[in-house]
């Protein structure tokens, strides 16, 4: 059986609602800090094939670190490689939480989408 991987940052509030609802659900998961464990080029490229969502909205936009690094002028002009690799090179450049089950990839916290994806 594949495991659930929920990626999270625990001091942001939306990723703490995220795990409630899971416990909650009794959704189990591994948790996993994404500034301690950044996800990979490799896996990051899995998960973005995998949730069809483009790489541009696996950035947390609302980050301090997204609008230091004029982001929203820069991606623009970037390759996907390049892309991936500003991704992987630190975690509160990602949007999270991140759920990884099997063939699905859920990319920030809504109820609906979460129940619709993990509770049929």
């Amino acid at each position: 059986m594949e495991k659930n991987l929920f990626i999270e940052y625990p001091k942001c509030s939306t990723c703490q609602k995220a795990k409630k609802w899971l416990d909650e659900n009794k959704v189990k998961y591994e948790d996993r800090h994404i500034v301690e464990q950044t996800p990979t080029k490799d896996e990051l490229k899995e998960w973005i094939k995998m949730s069809n969502i483009e790489i541009k909205k696996f950035f947390n936009t609302s980050g301090m670190k997204y609008k230091e690094l004029n982001l929203r002028e820069k991606l623009p002009q970037m390759s996907e490689e390049e892309k991936l690799e500003l991704l992987s090179s630190n975690g509160m450049l990602i949007k999270r939480p991140i759920f990884v089950s099997g063939k699905t990839i859920l990319l920030g916290f809504k109820q609906k989408e979460w129940e619709d994806n993990l509770l049929k």
